[in-house]
């Protein structure tokens, strides 16, 4: 009776939610052909190759492990974005180049302290030009200063963005505030790009290594990112759980005008949006360039679209869902080298996006009733 009714119940699914079923398969497959990977081995159907080659343990613990660094990364900024859209109810656009300004401000905090000692004019230190690289283990205190820079400068500018542009459209329509959310994102990547010009810089250097076993290493500036992801994460659970104003949070984001009615300040909780917000875009963006080495006027850009996937795959609205979806976008994006090229990887995270689209509409949380 039990097997009849599995049956009945795999037959249901295949019928109301064929998707299922495809998604299954592929899954199936995509774990068959990773552990005949690991095992060395190669699969042979009708005189064709379908599966096999050779990964080491070590190699794929280093690419779960660069998956987490980066998906922690997203995730952090992904909070922002979707505090944005469930509080303030737009999605926007400029929260990619809010990453990029947090960054600059922080790093060009960070290398001209760290190397006002040398004979480098301060001018070429501005731009990153003629001073040593830091890292967490050598320059951490300059380091760690770039990071309170990097806060405390986004959040100057989100509140003077929002003072100048989003406050006189609040009653707006959403279409509005979306596009004028872009011509921020413009007018920051270009005013960046102005003053930094087009250029990769280099600004950050390993300084030391942590050997975990099998061949997998864990640099100084990764065991930054990973501590401050955590922590920041955690704070921002224990703010909207712990505290009244989070609580204030959590009830807008539920419903604005009962809010207003019931005596919340409506207008200060979207000052603190805004600076939450900004404050962990700034950061995240900070983080990403201390463990990749390089700073670019447009990285915060082309990071929106992962931020984006992450927030929508969570539950649009979720600050949890951000956090969760965040992690699952860095893990696929990263495990997606097994099987694809590097420049193909960020299908691989959209394909995710779409699948869970199918799969549950809403989203792993299931929007902002989780906050």
């Amino acid at each position: 009776m039990g097997i009849a009714d599995t049956v009945a119940d795999g037959r249901r699914v295949a019928i109301e939610r064929p998707g299922a079923g495809v998604v299954a398969v592929v899954v199936a497959y995509l774990l068959a052909d990773l552990v005949t990977k690991l095992a060395g081995t190669t699969v042979y159907a009708l005189g064709f190759r379908v599966m096999g080659g050779s990964l080491t343990v070590g190699s794929l613990a280093s690419m779960v492990l660069d998956g987490l660094l980066v998906g922690l990364a997203v995730g952090l900024a992904g909070i922002g974005l979707s505090m944005t859209y469930s509080i303030l109810d737009f999605a926007n656009f400029a929260h990619g180049d809010t990453v990029t300004v947090g960054a600059f401000v922080g790093w060009v905090t960070a290398y001209v302290l760290a190397n006002l000692a040398t004979s480098a004019p301060i001018a070429d230190l501005f731009l990153f030009d003629g001073g040593q690289q830091l890292s967490t283990a050598s320059t951490y205190a300059f380091v760690l200063l770039g990071l309170v820079a990097a806060a405390v400068g986004t959040v100057g500018v989100v509140l003077a963005v929002d003072r100048l542009v989003y406050r006189p459209m609040r009653g707006s329509d959403n279409i509005s505030l979306l596009i004028a959310s872009i011509g921020v994102a413009l007018a920051l990547r270009y005013l960046i790009a102005f003053v930094f010009s087009t250029q990769t810089s280099g600004v950050a250097t390993v300084g030391a290594q942590i050997q975990l076993g099998a061949g997998v290493t864990i640099t100084d500036n990764e065991i930054a990112l990973l501590v401050v992801s955590v922590v920041l994460m955690l704070g921002v659970h224990l703010l909207l759980q712990r505290t009244k104003l989070g609580k204030a949070m959590r009830a807008m984001a539920d419903n604005e005008d009962l809010a207003r009615v019931t005596g919340i300040p409506t207008e200060r909780v979207v000052r603190v949006t805004w600076i939450l917000g900004g404050a962990l875009a700034g950061v995240s963006g900070y983080l990403l360039v201390l463990e990749r080495g390089t700073i670019a006027f447009n990285f915060g850009w082309i990071l929106l679209l992962l931020i984006f996937a992450a927030v929508i795959v969570g539950g649009i609205g979720s600050i949890y869902g951000a956090m969760a979806g965040g992690v699952l976008i860095g893990l696929v994006d990263s495990l997606a080298l097994i099987w694809l090229p590097s420049g193909l990887t960020r299908a691989a995270a959209f394909a995710v996006l779409i699948v869970v689209l199918l799969l549950r509409p809403s989203g792993i949380f299931g929007g902002v009733s989780t906050a």
